[in-house]
C-alpha cells in the first residue's frame, strides 16, 4: 500500500505548477473505502493563493465522493529529494478528514512515517 501510494505521488508530482520555487510536490491519499486520490502543488503569482499537494487531493476526493471521506493514509513526495512533511495546513486538514491517518515522507535522515497525531498534537474538528 504504502509504495503504490508513494509511486502515484512521484507520478502527479510531474504535474506541478511551481514556476515560483521551482520545487515540485505531489501527494496521494488512500480512503478507508480503498479509493486513491492524488494532488499535485499549484503556485500562483499571488503567493497566498498556492494550493499544496496533499490539500489538492483530499479536496478532489471531497468534490468526487463527498465530505464524508475517511483518510487512511498520505504519502508526499518532492522532485528535490529533500526532507518534506505535510505544512502545518495540510497537517489540520488531514486530520479533518483522517484523525487516525499513517502519513509517509521525506525525513531528513530518509524515508519516515508518522500518524497524524504526531505531526499535529492539538488537531481539532467541531463534529
Amino acid at each position: 500500500m504504502r509504495k503504490k501510494l508513494e509511486q502515484a505521488a512521484v507520478k502527479v508530482m510531474k504535474n506541478a505548477h511551481a514556476p515560483y520555487s521551482n520545487f515540485h510536490v505531489g501527494a496521494a491519499i488512500l480512503l478507508t473505502n480503498g479509493k486513491m486520490f492524488s494532488g499535485c502543488n499549484v503556485e500562483n503569482a499571488s503567493y497566498g493563493m498556492t494550493n499544496c499537494a496533499e490539500r489538492t487531493a483530499i479536496f478532489s476526493a471531497v468534490a468526487q465522493l463527498g465530505p464524508k471521506i475517511e483518510i487512511q493514509a498520505v504519502a508526499v513526495a518532492n522532485d528535490h529529494g529533500v526532507a518534506c512533511s505535510p505544512c502545518g495546513a495540510c497537517r489540520q486538514v488531514i486530520y479533518e478528514f483522517g484523525p487516525d491517518a499513517t502519513i509517509f515522507f521525506q525525513g531528513a535522515a530518509g524515508p519516515k512515517q508518522a500518524h497524524i497525531t504526531e505531526l499535529l498534537p492539538e488537531g481539532f474538528r467541531l463534529q
